[in-house]
């Protein structure tokens, strides 16, 4: 019975993620799209704590559905008024818009399948040789230092979002 609870879970939030998401850029109005965007950091946070990840999920409840959404509503309060609508964008605009997100999309599913994850073998080349990934080794991957491990990209976005959000509050305080 738990386990027919928690596949229902999974699917009630993975919905509400992918809808909130999808609502997240197709918002006028820029609160709300902050808004979306928080349902989709506690919908992320209800998978750490159903996959077994307590901590990992209170730290994306406290870091990012806390800290960073308030930098961010602060940081759209400061730059424009919250209630006026942001223009739709135009045809060519939107054409190119959808093509860069087309193209995100097929490097996103490149690199998932093909990049080197574990000891120089790609996603594929470890399903197909039947060896099994736990935790503990994509956790490894992510903030290890060595070779085939991501930890200085992931502080290098973190430190462009940092400059980015001061960028906004630099051009909010000039207005």
């Amino acid at each position: 019975m738990d386990s027919v609870a928690n596949i229902i879970l999974y699917f009630v939030v993975a919905l509400v993620i992918v809808v909130c998401s999808v609502l997240t850029v197709t918002s006028r109005k820029i609160l709300r799209a902050a808004t979306y965007l928080l349902f989709v950091l506690i919908g992320t946070a209800i998978f750490y704590f159903q996959l077994g990840f307590q901590f990992l999920g209170a730290v994306q409840i406290a870091v990012y559905a806390g800290g960073i959404m308030v930098l961010f509503v602060f940081s759209i309060l400061l730059t424009r008024r919250p209630d006026e609508d942001t223009p739709l964008l135009d045809s060519h605009r939107r054409a190119l818009g959808i093509t860069v997100a087309g193209l995100g999309l097929v490097l996103l599913c490149l690199a998932i399948f093909f990049m080197p994850l574990i000891n120089g073998l790609s996603l594929t080349d470890c399903i197909n040789s039947g060896m099994t990934i736990d935790m503990h080794t994509i956790g490894q991957a992510f903030i290890g230092t060595n070779r085939f491990q991501y930890l200085l990209p992931f502080e290098a976005i973190s430190v462009l979002l940092l400059a980015c959000i001061i960028g906004g509050v630099t051009v909010a305080r000039k207005r």
